[in-house]
């Protein structure tokens, strides 16, 4: 079914009974109560939050949530969301939240030196309940944060994307198949700090050269163009092995525009 964009709401787009759109702030619990069941009762990470129900950070009431509603429930669910983080309200709270894991100095230094829409946008804490991952659901997601790219102007959008558990070992193929194919150019590869960094390169033979084990989240962020930074982090807080993604979206505008509906 054709997803219709709203006329009131920029990033608002509804296919079917499911819509997104920007969370109102009475919304937000919604969204930080279907993250407490996806990324702690279903994947076991760790929040502080976790007696309310709720995965919540430092963040979390600073940043624009998208959130996915069920219309055909009566109660009318949160099904999806994801955080957006803009760079003008980073630099007033005091940072990125990958700050803490990644070096971002080289980005944040390409974008304001060469970018004609010199604002960075952060993606993060994505997850959709089961019952709903599906294409439809992924591609209001996708169709919002293409609405939010143009409306903020946005000159490159980055986050953390994750492999399950602490042992990187266990991805050492994946992680050697990112670094020798999609990693980040010179000028834009931001590093893990010294104290986190593990090497994703190492000695790991690559035989599979499709990424077709890569986690869905990952293989649709190289859909879209984006290359990974230099080095894993290991969050142990969450019980993943992260990478960082960053995607030009210049780039994303020439090759994905129609598709997102970036471009008529």
């Amino acid at each position: 079914m054709e997803i219709a964009l709203s006329q009131h709401e920029p990033t608002a787009h509804r296919t079917g009974d499911l819509e997104v759109r920007l969370a109102a702030p009475h919304e937000i619990d919604a969204a930080l109560a279907l993250r407490f069941q996806i990324f702690c009762e279903e994947r076991g990470a760790w929040s502080q939050e976790a007696a309310r129900g709720l995965e919540e950070d430092a963040y979390d009431r600073d940043c624009d949530h998208l959130i996915v509603v069920d219309h055909g429930r009566p109660d009318r669910p949160v099904v999806g969301t994801y955080r957006l983080l803009r760079e003008e309200i980073a630099l007033r709270i005091g940072g990125f939240y990958s700050s803490g894991e990644y070096n971002l100095g080289p980005l944040i230094a390409f974008d304001r030196a060469h970018s004609a829409a010199p604002q960075l946008l952060e993606l993060g804490r994505s997850c959709v309940d089961v019952a709903y991952r599906t294409n439809a659901t992924i591609t209001l997601l996708w169709r919002a944060i293409a609405s939010y790219l143009e409306q903020h102007r946005v000159g490159f959008m980055f986050g953390c994307a994750s492999f399950p558990g602490t042992d990187p070992q266990v991805f050492r193929d994946e992680l050697a198949y990112l670094h020798r194919f999609h990693l980040a150019p010179e000028a834009i590869r931001v590093r893990t700090w010294p104290q986190h960094h593990v090497e994703m390169a190492g000695d790991a033979m690559v035989s599979d050269f499709s990424g077709r084990n890569l986690p869905p989240l990952i293989k649709a962020y190289l859909r879209v163009g984006a290359k990974v930074g230099d080095g894993a982090f290991i969050d142990r807080a969450f019980n993943t092995v992260d990478v960082f993604m960053v995607m030009p979206v210049e780039r994303i505008v020439g090759r994905y525009g129609r598709r997102f509906g970036l471009v008529a």
